[in-house]
């Protein structure tokens, strides 16, 4: 029988395999011509498409509303040390946001507009082995997929690769970012997913992209930020209808000064949800009050 794994990376083949074939043969083509021509090349299994992507970006900005390395305060990394990237703009308005700073239009005009080799430069420059790309929404970002397979390339700090962490909020399209799981396979680092599922109180319950959730996995993680006692049932019924027990790793944070973190704990006790994991915005309880650089 198929594991899930399996079944996973088989969707998410039939999903993006034109697209990710049209950009494999494409850097495919960039390195051979680099290679004719004599440039020193990296082995093709081990980053010669990034680094073609990379050399090919140098007029290629991202909007960055700021950039600093601090802990993760949340998500499975929570607590390790993470360089972040943050990009303006969202697709969403949720009630509760506490970045809506770098939401607003004008963001987008105060932001440093940095090109993806000076990103991945910057990366390398932090010697975190964690990155952690969020906003806003960085899967709106049309240069995203470019600057994720040149930090996979990297060999970070230790040697082993960096841990990309991509926060996204549910209502923007994986497909073309999951691909590059399997793209970027021989690749020394490591991409996992940090996907919100809006529950009622934010007010983008209806936003949700549901086929974002099937391209998940154990390397993944999904976030239900609560806000009362009908996000609590809501979140159980969703995690069941997406099959999410047992397949990706559940988190449940509370609105943070909305709902009493004892309330989910007790409610987890109540339904046996022996699969999910409590967990408190760490950055909050460390800077209370600070909505920057942490």
């Amino acid at each position: 029988m198929a594991s899930d794994r399996d079944i996973v990376g088989s969707q998410t083949q039939v999903a993006c395999e034109v697209l990710a074939g049209s950009q494999t043969q494409a850097a495919g083509e960039v390195n051979a011509g680099s290679q004719a021509a004599g440039a020193p090349g990296r082995d093709a299994a081990h980053g010669s498409a990034a680094l073609a992507s990379l050399e090919a970006s140098a007029d290629c900005t991202l909007p960055v509303a700021e950039r600093f390395v601090s802990v993760n305060g949340e998500g499975r990394a929570a607590g390790k040390l993470a360089a972040f990237i943050r990009f303006t703009g969202c697709n969403l308005a949720c009630s509760y946001c506490d970045t809506m700073w770098a939401n607003a239009p004008a963001a987008a005009d105060r932001a440093e507009r940095v090109s993806v080799a000076d990103l991945v430069a910057w990366a390398r420059e932090t010697r975190v082995e964690c990155i952690t790309l969020t906003g806003g929404e960085p899967a709106l970002q049309p240069e995203l997929p470019r600057f994720v397979r040149a930090l996979l390339a990297e060999p970070g700090p230790l040697g082993r690769g960096l841990r990309v962490e991509i926060e996204t909020n549910g209502a923007a399209d994986l497909c073309e970012l999951a691909s590059l799981r399997e793209e970027c396979a021989s690749l020394p680092g490591s991409l996992t997913f940090t996907v919100d599922w809006k529950l009622p109180a934010s007010g983008m319950e209806d936003r949700m992209l549901r086929e974002n959730f099937a391209l998940l996995d154990a390397r993944d993680t999904v976030k239900f930020v609560c806000g009362g006692e009908g996000d609590l049932a809501r979140m159980l019924e969703v995690s069941r209808e997406l099959g999410l027990p047992n397949r990706v790793p559940v988190y449940l944070s509370p609105v943070f000064g909305r709902l009493d973190p004892a309330r989910i704990v007790d409610f987890m006790q109540g339904n046996k949800l022996t699969w999910a994991t409590a967990q408190l915005q760490l950055h909050k309880i460390i800077w209370p009050g600070v909505e920057k650089g942490v």
